[in-house]
């Protein structure tokens, strides 16, 4: 018979679910309340347990809370709290904001109990003006023809504000979600069921990782943070990698993937250009079913033509046109299940327009397409060198490493915390510059992971820093973000410190904090 989960381990996973987390009874006492909860309204759990869950409500929603809460007692059904309308709370301080309460009945014995979850949803309001806004400026682009570029600079504007806003919004709840799954997959071995549900999760945060990495692309190639390098570079080791990351793909598909080989040199930024093909590649053995996925490279006097072929389905003329528009999908109607999202065209189109080369494509329905870009030959020859990796030998530790985590976030905090702890590591916390000192004054440290935002404009490079000042220049460091302006970039690295994009895996993540204390 399967392990009953302890409730130390139930609180511990309420407490760091993102959202603020509420139980009452029918007469609206408070029994539980997680610590996101208390940062919200800024109450202590002494203010809030066995008291009135109307402390947390505006003055003039009292008296019909009650009406509201004995409803829905009645119902017991699982639904969001006042659908349609617009909901407030009340902070210890008076202040009110908007919110989004789900709530969800429990019976424990003969009691009945609700547990609601509270989103503060001002920042949502906010990206919702500015997204009206930007509606109504584009509306009068277009009456007013004098005013049109400027008023659409505005709508481009709000449109790259929505998605880094939007981008920060998903990290945070699919950065939980992806370290509480790590922490999950070594808590409950030898469970078939739960191992199956877990492989499910990994997909679900594989897919929102591969979306939320497309439209931070795309957001960074709009907002110009990707300023190409252009440089001549050898084409063989750009179509070994491709090769080495589609062959498993295209063969288990039943496909032939032929990567011709080449000894032509190009002049581009090849970061971008292995983007590029990547994109290609990737949407080539998508859409075929049977066949062969082809890529090559033809010399031209003046430039190199690179072409990705395939034997797919193949695009209708008058669809050519249309391929390029995000989430746009060859065949693929909005109410079915989609292979993607339609955005890897969307970032080619983008990135060819940005190195400046031509992209071409021709394609017949029913016998499969082709793609290429032209590409400036090389200014001179390249010579490959083969390059040697060293493999160091972990050393021995006596003892768990003790690592100072340095996070703002309660949830991504906690979740982090558990992670590390079940991975085998000593974990000290702090939420700030001051408290990391602190921790760093009292305690010896082998390695600091720490968020490049904190609160109160602190960043990740000042508590790195700060350690650092107090413990050494030899303290190892992971600074993990989810930042991708141009300081970020700019950052001065060292050989003991490591970058992580979030959302970040929970096995990559410990796979990098592991390789810097191997070090």
């Amino acid at each position: 018979m399967s392990e009953q989960l302890t409730p130390e381990f139930v609180r511990s996973a309420l407490e760091s679910a993102p959202d603020a987390m509420i139980m009452i009874d029918a007469a609206g006492q408070v029994l539980f309340a997680n610590q996101q909860l208390f940062a919200l309204f800024g109450y202590t759990r002494a203010d809030i347990l066995n008291r009135s869950v109307d402390i947390l409500l505006p003055e003039r929603f009292r008296a019909r809370h009650v009406a509201h809460r004995e409803r829905f007692a009645a119902e017991q059904r699982m639904r969001p709290m006042g659908q349609g309308r617009e909901l407030y709370a009340r902070r210890k301080d008076g202040t009110e904001f908007p919110v989004e309460i789900s709530l969800s009945p429990i019976q424990d014995g003969d009691k009945r109990l609700v547990a609601a979850a509270i989103r503060d949803t001002t920042e949502r309001a906010r990206v919702q003006r500015e997204l009206i806004a930007a509606r109504e400026a584009a509306e009068r682009a277009r009456q007013v023809a004098v005013e049109a570029r400027e008023l659409a600079d505005r709508a481009n504007q709000a449109k790259t504000r929505f998605l880094a806003t939007a981008s920060h919004d998903l990290r945070q709840p699919l950065q939980s979600i992806a370290l509480l799954n790590g922490t999950l997959r070594r808590v409950l071995d030898d469970r078939h069921a739960l191992e199956e549900a877990l492989d499910y999760q990994d997909q679900a945060i594989g897919a929102m990782s591969r979306l939320l990495n497309a439209l931070l692309d795309i957001s960074k190639l709009e907002s110009g943070a990707i300023k190409p390098e252009p440089a001549d570079f050898p084409i063989a080791p750009v179509f070994e990698e491709l090769r080495r990351e589609f062959a498993n793909v295209a063969q288990s598909k039943g496909l032939q993937f032929r990567v011709e080989s080449t000894c032509d040199c190009a002049h581009s930024d090849p970061s971008l250009v292995g983007q590029v093909l990547r994109n290609l590649v990737s949407n080539a053995i998508k859409y075929t079913q049977t066949g062969a996925v082809r890529l090559q490279s033809l010399p031209r006097p003046r430039s190199l033509r690179i072409e990705v072929c395939d034997t797919g389905i193949g695009i209708p003329a008058a669809q050519i046109p249309f391929i390029y528009d995000e989430f746009y999908q060859v065949g693929v109607s909005t109410n079915t299940t989609r292979d993607g999202y339609g955005l890897g065209l969307s970032i080619v189109r983008r990135i060819v327009n940005l190195l400046d080369v031509r992209l071409d494509v021709v394609s017949e329905v029913g016998k499969g397409s082709m793609f290429a870009i032209e590409l400036p030959r090389a200014h001179t020859m390249i010579h490959g060198e083969s390059k040697r990796t060293s493999h160091a030998t972990a050393p021995t530790m006596q003892q768990a490493p003790q690592i100072l985590l340095v996070e703002d976030d309660a949830a991504v905090r906690n979740a982090t915390r558990m992670l590390l702890r079940a991975e085998g590591y000593r974990v000290l916390t702090a939420g700030t510059v001051a408290e990391a000192q602190a921790v760093a004054r009292e305690h010896p440290l082998d390695a600091l992971v720490t968020d490049y935002h904190l609160n109160a404009d602190e960043t990740g490079s000042q508590v790195i820093n700060s350690v650092r000042s107090i413990r050494g220049a030899q303290v190892r460091a992971v600074l993990i973000t989810g930042d991708t302006s141009a300081a970020i970039q700019e950052l001065e690295q060292d050989e003991r410190l490591r970058m992580a994009r979030k959302p970040i895996h929970a096995e990559e993540f410990l796979g990098l904090l592991k390789s810097l204390l191997e070090r």
